[in-house]
């Protein structure tokens, strides 16, 4: 049986009212998505609306010849799937999982019903929409602009965003791969970071050790589309007490944000 605050992990489930959240309960199937997974291939109708909670999820755009480039990443602030409601159906990109981890998915049919009955669910999940649009302009801007070492730095923090900790399941081919760009750039890039002292890297493995020393080096791109995440998107969340709004980071500062239950705050009101 999934629990309210298991479901509430992710950002969209946690922001619902809590009679539709409830009745989500019942619709919801817990998952765990595994490194380098595709849950869904160009053209192809997803049998599945995705809310990862721990996991993090690419969109990639893939060309004729195979190539393929990330126009965005979805983790426990969004949804994966959005085409299968919107209308489109279908899209031309590729799903691929980025970090391991886990999620919840809904029925596409079900998740149709939910988009069209409530429009507490419509607004919210349009105005996702909107960040994970300025996502991927900004990602477009990024690729054409800027070094594969800011774009490595900026896709590490929209990773990070979007985790609990500071530790990413992933590797330099899958890195590559979202970046569009040869392994050994990746390669190259990742060990000037790592001989700074900003990460430590293993495989299938990479650990944040200097946050802001990431920030200094990555383009500006990132913080564009964390202002944009934060204007638009609740922050509500999950907490051992319960639930808790505030600001912050996308996912990451709600993961380690000290709450009060509500008598510890109803006394200091």
């Amino acid at each position: 049986m999934i629990l309210d605050a298991d479901a509430a992990h992710n950002q969209l489930l946690a922001a619902l009212p809590d009679p539709d959240r409830r009745r989500w309960l019942g619709l919801l199937e817990p998952v765990e998505l595994k490194l380098g997974q595709v849950l869904c291939e160009p053209a192809c109708a997803p049998a599945h609306v995705y809310f990862p909670t721990t996991a993090i999820v690419s969109l990639l755009h893939v060309l004729s010849d195979g190539g393929s480039s990330e126009v965005a990443m979805v983790g426990c602030e969004g949804v994966v799937g959005i085409c299968s409601f919107m209308g489109g159906d279908s899209t031309p990109r590729r799903t691929v999982v980025r970090s391991a981890g886990r999620g919840f998915r809904i029925k596409t049919h079900m998740m149709k019903d939910e988009f069209e009955r409530c429009t507490a669910v419509k607004h919210l999940v349009l105005k996702y929409t909107q960040a994970l649009m300025t996502q991927m302009f900004q990602t477009a801007v990024c690729n054409r602009h800027h070094s594969v070492d800011q774009r490595l730095c900026r896709s590490l923090l929209h990773s990070l965003d979007r985790l609990r900790g500071s530790e990413l399941k992933t590797t330099h081919d899958l890195l590559a791969q979202m970046l569009g760009v040869r392994r050994s750039g990746v390669t190259v890039a990742m060990l000037k970071l790592q001989a700074a002292g900003v990460i430590r890297s293993l495989p299938g493995h990479t650990t944040v050790l200097d946050r802001r020393g990431l920030e200094q080096r990555s383009c500006e791109c990132h913080a564009v589309v964390k202002r944009e995440y934060d204007r638009l998107m609740p922050q509500r969340i999950a907490t051992p007490q319960g639930f808790s709004w505030g600001g912050g980071s996308v996912c990451a500062a709600a993961w380690e944000r000290d709450v009060h239950d509500k008598d510890r705050l109803a006394a200091t009101v």
